[in-house]
């Protein structure tokens, strides 16, 4: 494998385990805050996040290539209302897109068709989470952040299960 690429990868495995890190310290603020079903859809986020994770530790493994682990940064521990972290949510799939986009950008330019192939999963999944995290933000906003609207949403999310 062209060794800019495997080594965007392996950094790719570190951003993905950091978006799960993220995900379960939202969930945790949410706990917090009572809202037990954002909690809900933010646990069932960070262990998507570790399963991507596990796909690309597994491709390289499959390919015969090494996989170099390295520190997992710490997320923040404090957020701030549901919008706010709704957005928050939505600006790192953006990131998580674009590390997708840069991937797949240099597996066609090294010519890795396998590499292709394995990441246009990942293109597909990241519309999926763009979308997800879109319609939260929409209808927080719609809504509003207090009274029914906000427990009637919780309640939803509490109903979101892993795909």
């Amino acid at each position: 494998m062209d060794k800019k690429l495997l080594g965007e990868i392996n950094v790719q495995i570190n951003k993905e385990l950091f978006s799960g890190y993220l995900y379960l310290a939202m969930a945790a603020h949410f706990e917090e805050v009572n809202l037990p079903g954002f909690a809900h859809w933010m646990k069932v986020q960070a262990g998507e996040e570790l399963e991507h994770a596990m796909k690309f530790f597994e491709f390289l493994n499959e390919i015969g290539e090494n996989v170099v682990l390295d520190a997992i940064e710490k997320p923040d521990a404090k957020f701030g209302s549901p919008l706010k972290v709704a957005e928050q949510v939505l600006e790192h799939e953006k990131f998580v897109t674009s590390r997708i986009h840069l991937l797949y950008k240099l597996a066609v330019e090294a010519n890795e068709y396998p590499t292709q192939i394995f990441l246009q999963w990942f293109v597909n999944e990241q519309v999926e989470e763009e979308k997800n995290a879109t319609e939260i933000v929409e209808q927080l906003k719609l809504g509003g952040e207090s009274g029914n609207s906000l427990i009637m949403l919780d309640r939803v999310l509490a109903q979101r299960k892993a795909d």
